[in-house]
């Protein structure tokens, strides 16, 4: 068989569609920020977190694996406030980064800031500038994505206040493993005492503990939980000592893995406002 020109000329014209551009590589100190850039950055980014699902942030050793992740990143995202400088300290000069709680009303040197949404808004932002920065053709998408994850945020706050709104003020206290809620606690009117300091591997002394005990019974604290992180070991004593059963788990640092109850930071927050309202009723 053979083709005329003028059939050539009339046979529709292939075109080929142009190659995608590979998603940008980021890499993320540790889970919660991971799901955050995972949400702005869609399918134009491909996230790793170096402290993944119920690991501890904390003090986290990194590897040889870790410190050539971040070489090789489109960008690193950091949370800041001392609790990820181990990963800061890794990161090339010339790798591009952000730090997301950058904006936030800090309490001391607490790095917890995304237990209150208001505070996640600046991390949203922060994320979605640096990506955009980092990939100008995906600014719209990341504008988009942002747009919408701030309203997700503004109706987590509104349910997170409209569950504790039946639940008097005086009775909003709840011991947990380490200092991380104080964030959430200034938020919504909820007074969290922690056996451990800010770091999950922080110590109390026994004068500290028995302060602590003291004032359980005192105030007839009757909320005490776990977290996914860090020694549970002390929450035991105190549970033994007080008589106060240990009413769960909360999520403080890290998500858990698809299947747990806090895959998401949206389901995490939303986990734990549950899960403390149940124990305070």
């Amino acid at each position: 068989m053979t083709f005329t020109r003028r059939a050539l000329l009339a046979a529709p014209l292939l075109t080929f569609p142009a190659e995608a551009a590979a998603p940008l590589g980021i890499v993320a100190s540790f889970s919660i920020i991971a799901d955050l850039a995972t949400r702005i950055g869609g399918p134009r980014v491909r996230v790793t977190p170096l402290v993944g699902p119920g690991q501890d942030a904390h003090g986290f050793e990194p590897r040889p694996s870790d410190a050539r992740a971040l070489a090789a990143a489109d960008l690193v995202i950091l949370n800041g406030r001392g609790l990820d400088a181990w990963a800061a300290r890794l990161v090339p000069v010339k790798t591009r980064k952000v730090t997301v709680s950058n904006g936030i009303t800090p309490l001391g040197d607490d790095p917890h800031a995304w237990q209150d949404p208001s505070n996640t808004k600046f991390y949203i932002t922060n994320i979605s500038d640096a990506l955009t920065t980092a990939d100008p053709a995906g600014a719209d998408t990341y504008r988009a994505n942002a747009t919408l994850y701030l309203a997700d945020l503004e109706k987590l706050d509104r349910h997170i206040r409209e569950t504790y709104a039946p639940i008097p003020r005086a009775r909003r206290k709840i011991v947990t493993s380490h200092d991380a809620f104080a964030y959430y606690g200034r938020a919504y009117g909820i007074d969290f005492l922690a056996p451990q300091g800010i770091a999950a591997d922080s110590e109390p002394s026994a004068k500290q503990l028995a302060t602590l005990i003291a004032q359980i019974r005192r105030d007839h604290i009757t909320a005490l939980f776990i977290e996914n992180i860090g020694r549970n070991a002390l929450l035991q004593t105190i549970s033994r000592e007080t008589g106060v059963r240990i009413g769960g788990q909360l999520f403080s640092d890290a998500l858990t893995t698809k299947d747990g109850p806090a895959p998401t930071y949206l389901a995490m927050m939303r986990y734990n406002t549950a899960t403390i309202a149940e124990a305070l009723a």
